[in-house]
């Protein structure tokens, strides 16, 4: 392997920077800086430098996801670190941080050191395993919290479940505090989310019998449930957060009501930010139900979809998140939550906010790659500024391709993206300077 990597013939992005055919210098899995083309035609005629040619396609700081299920321990039949890994690599994912709802719950240090190695040792991207905001999800116990290093837990979740306690939350998000550690909240009534439950049981009982407006109407009634759900427990936890003086995560805020919520607080001062994820943007509810699109928060409302769309435009909405969470094919027949999103979701951004509502690729990169790097206090990456890891990601924003979800990477082989024309592909991805996937 060469110490030195030149990469030209590209077109440079990143928040600040768009540089057309440019090259960039990567030294010892570190990025050297950006080159004029008469420094970069110098060096071509070095044999000692690695070269790749870009081929006019677009390099930018890989992406940075704050919220991904590798399902490891416990649930590798669904997924585990290599194969979440190596889904993140096509994607073109550098960091992945990993939600705490495993078999066990990962509730220690120990645990989430354990997932950060064997990611480590496989190299092809950064894992963050996050850790439980109580022990075991138990919904009382923090104690665990206060052997957490923010350096190696920047973030904890009860993702997939709510705090029902308010006392309990307030007394994490204190402790959090005190060590710098973000509050991720999966913002979701417990009470209205069983009431919603039953219907949502019944509705798939009828899908399997064919009976889709029968369906529809239930799913309606349940998502209005959940939608309760997700804005009623998102006030409480910006208040209790406004307390504790904590730093407030909120995951893949899905309602309009939320996003004006994130933007009311944010104007108060308090510390909170939030994530929404290309399905949510990419996708609305529909009349015609679909066992396999079912995922928590659900589709929402087309006008729904177009506030989180504007949310991330204007700033209120400060990064994408995958929400990837892989299933069995089983595990969706039987109505489970979620699918496969990391290799799908450069793709649905370019299409969605790129190509069809006006954001540029540098205001891209900023929500994909340098803003969630900021958050996370990950210093070195996000951007292609000179010392930054060479933490990269080849792209084609022009090319059209059908998503085929046989193709995934991912043990999870469901995607609502399935048979639908994208525009934007990941043609390579860097980790460290080395090449982790390429098409």
């Amino acid at each position: 392997m060469k110490d030195l990597l030149l990469i030209y013939n590209a077109r440079l992005v990143d928040s600040e920077h768009d540089v057309k055919n440019g090259a960039l210098l990567v030294r010892a899995g570190k990025i050297e800086g950006i080159l004029t083309s008469t420094a970069a035609k110098k060096l071509m005629k070095d044999e000692s430098v690695g070269q790749y040619d870009a081929h006019g396609c677009v390099v930018m700081p890989s992406f940075i996801d704050m919220h991904a299920h590798f399902r490891d321990p416990g649930l590798t039949q669904k997924e585990d670190i290599e194969s979440g890994s190596k889904a993140a690599a096509a994607g073109g994912f550098g960091t992945v941080v990993l939600m705490p709802n495993t078999n066990p719950v990962v509730s220690s240090l120990k645990m989430a050191e354990e997932n950060n190695r064997k990611a480590k040792e496989l190299g092809l991207c950064q894992v963050i395993q996050s850790v439980s905001i109580t022990e075991g999800f138990d919904g009382t116990t923090t104690s665990h919290l206060e052997e957490l290093k923010s350096k190696t837990v920047p973030l904890i979740t009860e993702d997939g479940h709510e705090v029902t306690d308010s006392a309990v939350m307030l007394e994490a998000m204190k402790k959090a505090c005190s060590k710098n550690i973000i509050v991720s909240c999966h913002c979701e009534d417990p009470f209205l989310a069983a009431a919603a439950k039953p219907l949502r049981k019944q509705a798939l009982e009828l899908l399997s019998q064919g009976k889709k407006a029968k369906a529809a109407s239930l799913l309606q009634e349940a998502d209005k449930l959940l939608a309760l759900a997700e804005d009623s427990a998102t006030f409480r936890n910006i208040r209790l957060a406004e307390e504790a003086g904590c730093h407030i995560h909120l995951c893949h805020v899905s309602t309009a009501q939320c996003i004006d919520a994130v933007r009311r607080a944010k104007a108060s001062g308090i510390n909170i930010t939030c994530e929404v994820t290309p399905h949510h943007i990419g996708l609305s509810g529909g009349k015609a139900p679909n066992i396999y699109h079912i995922v928590n928060p659900p589709l929402r409302t087309e006008g729904d979809r177009l506030c989180l769309i504007q949310a991330l435009l204007d700033g209120t909405a400060d990064v994408i998140s995958t929400d990837h969470a892989p299933h069995t094919e089983q595990d969706k027949l039987d109505g489970s939550p979620g699918f496969s999103g990391l290799e799908t979701a450069f793709a649905v951004c370019n299409t969605v906010l790129v190509r069809e509502s006006g954001m540029s690729l540098m205001q891209l990169s900023k929500i994909m790659s340098e803003r969630p790097a900021e958050l996370l206090s990950l210093n070195d990456r996000g951007t292609l500024e000179a010392g930054n890891r060479a933490d990269l990601v080849v792209v084609n924003p022009d090319e059209e391709w059908t998503v085929r979800r046989q193709e995934f990477a991912s043990k999870g082989k469901y995607s609502p993206f399935e048979g639908k024309k994208l525009v934007g592909n990941v043609v390579a991805t860097f980790f460290n300077g080395n090449i982790v996937f390429q098409q």
